[in-house]
């Protein structure tokens, strides 16, 4: 949810440029269930525009509405929506509305937490309760301070519940290659929300520009790969070249994100790993079975787009840890 907070926040700078005012919405809480949980967030500005969604969609006309008061008073409120009649989903959400009005040194304190790659947490005080009440507002807890997301809003606030949620960096991919199926890879990545840094070989001669979406673009032979490699990166190694592939696994043998994937058949993964053990007879097994290749659940995949997807797919079951079956198949809930 973190790449959520980057769009409100962006979102909002955008408005504040243009004096427009802005009012957050955050499901604090949840009866039953919902197509999306708590910790979900919505921004509506003042022109009627939404950035993200609480819900499938069914919710979010009402939320524009019950915002209408918070834009005219600037008083937070806890509004109900009951799905159990309208909605498919058959739950009780509870929306906190607040003005969002962060001042220019938590927005650059957010961002640079962002650049730095660092977790930070949230909390939201309310009642579990359609009500209004100055005392209602959410804070950025950044390096051990808090940060109120409304000027001169205090953390000294009567005895309510709190919905604490951790935000860990954003999930970030680096593909290792820019031949098509990269391409598609990346656009389906930033799509959903990763951080994607795409590195070529100089021959190559790809550049940032033809992969739409990707946070940042190296040129790279292999013989040094300068990368801060955290639990919450995912590396794809798919140059179509058996001796870059090489190169690349030799120069990233140290590191465990928390997914490498390797693309191509079962027989060329066990030539190189032969390759490189023989270049590196020491290689510790732990980072030869981390490597998942051929990368990608069996879906029938085909084409670089339902390859990209069934990559995806293995990298979320993996990292969620998962194990993949049909919902129909499923005994309890979805979100289990």
């Amino acid at each position: 949810m973190t790449h959520e907070l980057k769009k409100i926040f962006t979102a909002y700078q955008e408005a504040r440029g243009q004096g427009i005012r802005c009012v957050l919405a955050t499901v604090v809480a949840l009866e039953g269930s919902s197509y999306r949980r708590p910790g979900v967030r919505m921004l509506i500005l003042e022109n009627g525009k939404m950035i993200g969604a609480v819900s499938g969609g069914c919710v979010e006309k009402e939320v524009y509405r019950q915002a209408e008061t918070v834009f005219k008073d600037d008083i937070p409120k806890v509004m109900t929506y009951d799905g159990r009649y309208r909605l498919g989903c058959e739950g009780i959400l509870y929306i906190l509305l607040e003005p969002f009005c962060p001042e220019k040194v938590v927005v650059d304190h957010f961002w640079n937490t962002i650049a730095d790659r660092k977790a930070f947490d949230l909390q939201s005080h309310y009642k579990k309760e359609h009500s209004v009440d100055r005392n209602y507002g959410s804070f950025l807890e950044m390096d051990g301070h808090l940060h109120s997301f409304r000027d001169g809003f205090s953390a000294k606030l009567p005895k309510m519940e709190i919905y604490r949620q951790n935000m860990p960096p954003c999930f970030r991919i680096v593909l290792i290659g820019a031949e098509h199926d990269a391409v598609q890879l990346a656009s389906f990545a930033a799509m959903t929300g990763w951080e994607v840094t795409v590195i070529a070989h100089p021959r190559e001669e790809k550049q940032k520009k033809d992969f739409p979406g990707v946070s940042d673009f190296i040129l790279s032979d292999g013989e040094t790969l300068d990368l801060v490699i955290d639990k919450e990166t995912a590396i794809m190694l798919m140059t179509h070249s058996y001796a870059k592939d090489l190169k690349y696994l030799l120069a990233l043998q140290d590191q465990y994100p928390a997914y490498f994937g390797l693309l191509g058949p079962t027989r060329r993964r066990e030539k190189l790993f032969s390759s490189l053990l023989e270049h590196h007879p020491d290689v510790p097994e732990e980072f030869i079975s981390q490597i998942h290749g051929p990368a990608g659940l069996d879906i029938g995949a085909e084409t670089p787009q339902e390859i990209a997807l069934a990559i995806l797919a293995e990298i979320l079951a993996v990292t969620r840890q998962k194990a993949v079956i049909s919902l129909r198949e499923k005994e309890g809930t979805i979100h289990a």
